[in-house]
């Protein structure tokens, strides 16, 4: 990231569980005007209370991250699912990844017909021996018996609007529109979920760092989660994700002091713009971005704190 860095932290868990999910970094003003109803605490909120239920009921990680960002896939105003952003021809070709803190992960890149690309992904990492793969068909969705539905389903009208005027010249098009949850569960373990639509206005066939191991998404059981956000192509060359992890994992630092060092060494240096969020062995919970605005949720104490 370029420019100052915002962090926001927890202490551990007093719960045994701790939940954090973001919505997405990038510019307030553009993306709070992009829809005339509903409002994104509403949503991160409603987001945050799905996960939250599952981890409270003793569920896991990987349930809980999956709940969360389906609930995110659910709502327009987020980019991912119904209301992501559109290519430069018009279509929406969504991305996820999930990963479990023991190590497997799974993920689809340019789907268009799963409605929860979240779930996709859980399939690719359930039912198969690949981590990614891409454009599903609605046949294999089927056999994997989750919902599909037809490429028109994403394109809301606010996002056909957006479209046309970034390729108007009338609006910059957003680069950081993503939604994730990261989480560790009663058990220790820990997860973390991904999805978006990627850039406004982007080629087709373009895939980001959302569903790339170890760049915008990584998870270790011991360490901690992480679900990135931002411009994907330096979070890619940077593997943003996993050199977080390696800086707890190796050096032995503490979670906000390894993400300010990726941060430093592999953001700043490519004026990269975006944002993070992490949660650690111990429950202990960071949100970081550089971006004027960061769209996130967790629990502080018996508070829940939303950024919008």
């Amino acid at each position: 990231m370029s420019g100052d860095v915002q962090l926001f932290q927890t202490g551990p868990s007093a719960t045994g569980w701790a939940l954090v999910l973001h919505g997405g970094a990038g510019g307030r003003v553009e993306e709070l005007s992009l829809e005339e109803a509903g409002t994104y605490t509403e949503g991160l909120t409603a987001a945050y209370q799905a996960g939250a239920a599952v981890l409270a009921a003793g569920g896991t990680a990987l349930d809980a991250v999956c709940a969360t960002v389906q609930r995110l896939e659910d709502d327009p105003l987020f980019n991912a699912g119904r209301g992501a952003a559109l290519t430069s021809e018009g279509t929406a070709e969504l991305d996820a990844c999930v990963m479990t803190g023991a190590g497997r992960a799974g993920a689809v890149a340019a789907s268009r017909y799963a409605r929860n690309p979240v779930q996709a992904a859980r399939k690719v990492l359930e039912e198969t021996p690949a981590v990614l793969l891409m454009a599903p068909t609605q046949e294999r969705l089927t056999d994997w018996e989750l919902q599909t539905v037809s490429p028109e389903y994403f394109a809301t009208p606010a996002r056909q609007q957006q479209l046309r005027r970034v390729q108007e010249g009338l609006l910059a098009g957003s680069r950081h529109g993503t939604v994730g949850a990261v989480a560790i569960d009663v058990h220790g373990r820990v997860a973390a979920a991904t999805s978006t639509g990627g850039m406004v206005n982007q080629s087709e066939g373009r895939v980001g760092d959302t569903p790339i191991v170890g760049a915008g998404t990584y998870a270790r059981d011991g360490v901690c989660a992480i679900s990135c956000t931002g411009e994907g192509e330096a979070f890619i060359q940077g593997v943003v994700a996993h050199d977080v992890a390696a800086r707890v994992r190796y050096l032995g630092v503490g979670l906000a002091e390894a993400i300010t060092g990726t941060v430093a060494a592999e953001l700043a240096p490519r004026g990269a713009m975006g944002g993070l969020i992490a949660v650690g062995a111990d429950g202990s919970v960071v949100v970081a971005h550089n971006s004027p605005a960061m769209f996130a949720a967790y629990a502080d104490g018996d508070r829940l704190v939303t950024h919008t």
